[in-house]
């Protein structure tokens, strides 16, 4: 694969992969799923079914592996300021609910808690 190709998601380098990008490559990096709308050189979040392929099926999780036979991968898939946004938007979910579940330290826990109750 061409050095210049770079992860839709965070822009990690895709040139250790071997062409071509199969169903189940995933990125190195982030582990986002490779054969993807998002990936794809016919990928425009700005047209109808977001796809620039008039003969594509309609593939309606953009984000999710799918067998389209017409997927090129987009060298400029990466947007910086994209991911930049996503970013800030994870921070500011997380300063406003918390960390997520799995991040919270190791105790007792909700199963614990819940059978208290019954003694």
């Amino acid at each position: 694969m061409a050095t210049d190709h770079l992860c839709y998601r965070c822009g990690a380098s895709l040139a250790e992969l071997t062409p071509p990008i199969s169903r189940q490559d995933k990125c190195p990096a982030c582990s986002a799923w490779l054969h993807v709308c998002r990936m794809c050189e016919f990928f425009d979040a700005h047209v109808a079914k977001q796809c620039t392929e008039d003969d594509a099926e309609e593939v309606l999780e953009k984000q999710r592996p799918n067998f389209c036979d017409w997927y090129k991968p987009n060298a400029a898939a990466f947007d910086p300021q994209q991911a930049a946004q996503e970013s800030r938007a994870h921070n500011e979910l997380t300063s406003l609910f918390g960390e997520e579940e799995s991040a919270k330290p190791a105790g007792k826990g909700q199963a614990g808690e819940a059978e208290d109750l019954f003694k």
